[in-house]
């Protein structure tokens, strides 16, 4: 009888274990899209930290990240239980912090960049490290602060997948889910801010035959290609802060929300690159609404900022 009670105990566990396991493997297609832009935003973060620095700070980052997942599980499933139609309007105040970061980093460059070089070559040794450690810590918080909104998301679509499930099965499939999604966007993260050591690495090898000689040539390859890759990073960084935050933005508005998926559906009618419109009009659209929201916030923030500073 122990026996029989024993083996259907495994049985029901097993059963939990591959309804756990489907869930995520779905959670996890419906997070891909965000994961890869979590990936190229992070990766451009910590982009110009100096070479012995990238670890350590893509370390604090990703020890920051778990930390926001610790947070965010726990808090989405109790306002889902709660308050469910709290979700979407706390989303959308993520997407609109993405899309006024994105929109302050473009104008910064634009506006900013001759005081941005002066404040980067300080006189002395001394102001050198204080700098450099200054702008260390300030990658390292606005990673985290980014990463916040965009584990925020990939739990909240998680969750969506699982909506129906016992509590344990969505406590189970959002820990996976962050955990997988942590240490394989910072794993990625790692392995790119060191792309320059692994050629070189790669350059160094002996010996003789094809496959030393591929080895090298990869290793020159990684060399050359690892300062244009970085820049790349940059670039499609920022896009994807325009592009996810516009998304949430979008997806929370429902008439922005429908006139782009119109929009989408006629270019999807166009004959020859239907499918190429299809696929990219959506994305296109939202990074254009994130672009003009991150626009208005950033000029109402320089509007209020003005206005308080002629009060004090």
């Amino acid at each position: 009888m122990a026996g029989t009670s024993l083996l259907v105990l495994l049985d029901d566990i097993a059963a939990v274990l591959d309804d756990v396991a489907l869930m995520t493997k779905v959670a996890a297609k419906k997070t891909a899209g965000v994961l890869g832009d979590d990936l190229a935003l992070n990766a451009e973060q910590v982009s110009g930290v100096r070479a012995e620095r990238e670890l350590p700070v893509v370390w604090a980052v990703a020890k920051g990240s778990l930390i926001n997942k610790l947070i965010l599980v726990p808090a989405a499933l109790a306002i889902s239980a709660v308050v469910p139609g709290l979700i979407t309007p706390l989303l959308m105040l993520g997407g609109a912090y993405l899309c006024f970061e994105g929109f302050e980093k473009l104008a910064h460059s634009f506006l900013h960049h001759a005081k941005a070089a002066e404040v980067s070559h300080p006189a002395t040794d001394d102001g050198v490290v204080v700098d450099l450690l200054a702008y260390e810590k300030d990658k390292i918080k606005g990673a985290i602060r980014t990463d916040f909104v965009l584990s925020a998301e990939i739990i909240v679509i998680s969750l969506g997948t699982v909506a129906t499930a016992p509590f344990l099965s969505q406590l189970t499939v959002l820990a996976l889910i962050a955990l997988v999604m942590t240490v394989g966007v910072y794993g990625l993260v790692a392995g790119i801010v060191r792309l320059d050591d692994i050629g070189l690495a790669l350059c160094k090898k002996q010996g003789q035959g094809g496959l030393v000689y591929l080895q090298r040539k990869l290793g020159t390859a990684c060399l050359l290609g690892a300062p244009y890759l970085m820049r790349t990073l940059t670039i499609v960084g920022t896009i994807a802060m325009f592009m996810v935050g516009g998304g949430i933005l979008t997806h929370g508005f429902t008439p922005a929300h429908d006139l782009i998926h119109h929009w989408a559906e006629m270019g999807a009618q166009v004959p020859g690159v239907d499918w190429l419109l299809s696929a990219i009009l959506p994305s296109v659209l939202n990074a254009m609404a994130g672009v003009l929201a991150g626009a208005i916030l950033l000029g109402l923030f320089m509007l209020i900022s003005v206005i308080f500073k002629k009060r004090i």
